[in-house]
């Protein structure tokens, strides 16, 4: 099949069909269905390689992931989801993703993609407030090169990013333990370099002066996102127990951690204490008790953060892109204490 049978059956000209696969001009979104569909119905499949030299692009968005050492990242069900929706997007699109690397403790210079024709546009994972990341971050976003930010902001910055209300699903969280006569809560935070941490850091706060309670620092412990963190910290969160009973983790991993800690200090989840993780990931619905979460559209971030870069790529718009999306608290078993009613 050729392109003209696409045209054809599509109603529209060989050039409409040409600038829909090299992603050319404006183009209605209607029309460029119709163009997909009587591609897909064709089996036609444009020359990927004629595409990239038509268009003088490389084809690929890169996905920029940190490098942890001896940490398979990509494994985790927080990674998976955000490149599953990524690759769904593009995959629709017709771009490859080219999976990078970072590591930690190398200066940043997202340019260099660009540069080296490797990348036509960028979705970077896992970024944080630290030197050397708010400098490299102007110089992308100065040249006007497509990127979006995935799960991080840099608040009084005007870079493109896609994030999740983390502030709201920690205020919504801590607020329901509240309700349930828990007027202490103890939190196991992440680190601070990510806006997502300052964001759950707040909601927590604000659930307590919501209720006109206090909330001491002496409450707040942090981790890294992984189990072990979770883990490590149950030899200070588990003294406190008797006192408290309510534990808010600011991810599931961190809080299935802490459920292992405990649980070898001899606490039992909804006897001795109550907790909430956050994520809902696949994990917090087979822990023994399953553990209230926070669901957080992971793919869906993905998937609009590809979009954006799409659209950023295809047009000359100088607007910036900023969209957080809604959470959800989801109540199981680790939240409900039957034998102790809250304090």
């Amino acid at each position: 099949m050729s392109r003209k049978n696409v045209a054809k059956l599509a109603g529209v000209s060989e050039a409409t069909v040409s600038r829909v696969f090299n992603n050319v001009g404006p183009i209605r979104e209607e029309t460029k269905r119709k163009v997909l569909k009587a591609a897909k119905e064709l089996s036609y499949y444009p020359n990927s390689i004629a595409q990239s030299f038509a268009r003088r692009r490389s084809g690929n968005i890169g996905v920029i992931v940190p490098h942890f050492p001896k940490v398979d990242v990509i494994s985790t069900y927080y990674f998976s989801q955000l490149l599953n929706g990524i690759g769904t997007k593009l995959a629709e699109e017709g771009y490859g993703l080219l999976l990078l690397f970072s590591p930690m403790d190398e200066p940043k210079d997202y340019i260099q993609f660009y540069l080296s024709q490797r990348v036509d546009g960028c979705i970077i994972i896992g970024s944080k407030n630290i030197p050397g990341e708010i400098e490299a971050l102007e110089k992308l976003h100065n040249k006007n090169l497509p990127y979006c930010l995935l799960n991080q902001t840099f608040q009084g910055h005007p870079f493109h990013f896609l994030d999740a209300n983390h502030y709201d699903g920690s205020f919504k969280a801590v607020s329901l333990l509240i309700k349930k006569g828990f007027q202490k809560v103890l939190f196991l935070n992440g680190p601070m370099e990510y806006s997502n941490s300052v964001d759950r850091l707040a909601g927590y706060q604000d659930a307590f002066a919501n209720a006109e309670l206090t909330q001491n620092t002496d409450w707040i412990f942090h981790g890294n996102y992984s189990r072990k963190s979770g883990l490590l910290a149950s030899e200070k969160i588990g003294p406190l127990i008797k006192d408290f009973k309510a534990i808010f983790a600011g991810n599931d991993r961190m809080a299935i951690g802490l459920m292992q800690g405990l649980g070898q200090q001899g606490y039992q989840v909804g006897k001795d204490y109550v907790i909430i993780g956050y994520d809902d990931s696949d994990l917090s619905k087979i822990t023994t008790p399953a553990l209230s979460t926070v669901k957080v559209p992971l793919f869906d971030m993905g998937y609009l953060a590809a979009e954006k870069v799409v659209q950023l790529l295809s047009s000359d718009e100088k607007r910036v892109i900023q969209e957080r999306l809604s959470v959800t608290v989801i109540e199981r078993e680790s939240s409900n204490m039957s034998l102790i009613k809250g304090r």
